[in-house]
């Protein structure tokens, strides 16, 4: 039963933020050829203050992150 966390600075609506969820329910569902009752999607609002500290340095240090940040901090 995969779960997908997606980070992301605050000031989305939340449709915007539920637009997202789907699309990428969707690709997920249909990459590994499960039905979408299968998933759990959350979005989680990350302060631009906190970003290296709660989420770049943890993805950074992550072998199992697949695509590392194309930027630096």
């Amino acid at each position: 039963m995969p779960h997908i966390t997606i980070q992301m600075y605050p000031g989305r609506d939340d449709a915007t933020k539920k637009r997202l969820a789907d699309a990428i329910l969707e690709t997920a569902s249909k990459e590994l050829a499960r039905g979408k009752e299968h998933f759990s999607v959350s979005v989680v609002d990350v302060p631009q203050d906190e970003w290296k500290e709660k989420v770049y340095d943890k993805v950074k240090e992550d072998d199992n992150t697949i695509i590392q940040p194309g930027y630096e901090m």
